[in-house]
């Protein structure tokens, strides 16, 4: 059966308006989400709030959004689950503000691309050459961080990054390692430099703020400290050439 609930949702145009909220009503069943709200507050009472979404199942992380107070994406959260007859929806922290709930990631990607996100190898491939053999123990130690869909939750969880926006981010630093892991790049030394200034990898405090808010189960704190590790020398990656599957 349906119950109406409220959405108070945060409006704001920088520098055309101050910021403020505005009051929805909506009817919201057992199985609707707070994106679905979302829409219906933009369809049927005012066509002027600006939401980003897409996929519309957890899986492009476009719909992140401040959920009463805590990293959500819209479209993974259900109003019941939430257990409250008013649901406040704010912009994610940390991004500055393009209008109502839509942050600039910019800044994010930036972080995200000086990482080099790929594999780096000067492997020659010839015409005969298909993939990479790799055991399920090399795929076990980055599996879970290549579950990453960038939606930035982490990011607006994390408090380093309210304080220093040159620091890359719980979401940068796991997927460093996530290359860094994988026994088919060759650059590790290249990689760790990226991260090893002040305002790099050491300006993490571990609050775990960022693993608990992951939507895709990513746990970011446990890999900054993996890749502590290494930089610390408490770890050693094994030097591991990869077999290449040829096809005759």
């Amino acid at each position: 059966m349906a119950k109406n609930v409220r959405l108070k949702v945060y409006r704001h145009i920088p520098g055309q308006d101050s910021p403020h909220y505005d009051m929805y009503e909506v009817p919201a069943e057992r199985w609707t989400t707070v994106l679905d709200a979302l829409l219906y507050a933009k369809a049927y009472k005012d066509h002027s709030i600006a939401i980003r979404y897409s996929c519309r199942m957890a899986s492009c992380g476009s719909c992140g959004m401040m959920i009463n107070g805590i990293p959500r994406l819209a479209c993974y959260t259900k109003i019941d689950e939430l257990n409250m007859d008013t649901i406040t929806c704010e912009p994610l922290s940390n991004y500055p503000i393009i209008r109502d709930l839509v942050g600039d990631f910019t800044t994010f990607f930036k972080h995200h691309s000086d990482m080099k996100p790929y594999i780096i190898n000067d492997i020659e491939i010839d015409e005969k050459t298909r993939e990479f053999l790799q055991s399920p123990e090399d795929l076990d130690k980055f599996l879970q961080f290549s579950y990453c869909i960038k939606c930035g939750l982490c990011y607006s969880a994390c408090p380093v990054v309210a304080t220093d926006t040159k620091f890359p981010g719980p979401q940068a630093l796991a997927q460093m390692y996530r290359y860094f892991a994988d026994n088919r790049d060759q650059a590790s030394d290249e990689r760790l430099k990226i991260v090893d200034n002040r305002h790099g990898i050491w300006r993490c405090h571990f609050a775990g703020s960022c693993s608990k808010v992951c939507p895709k189960g990513v746990d970011p704190a446990l890999g900054i400290q993996l890749l502590r590790g290494y930089m610390m020398g408490f770890s050693k990656k094994e030097k591991k050439e990869p077999k290449l599957l040829r096809k005759t």
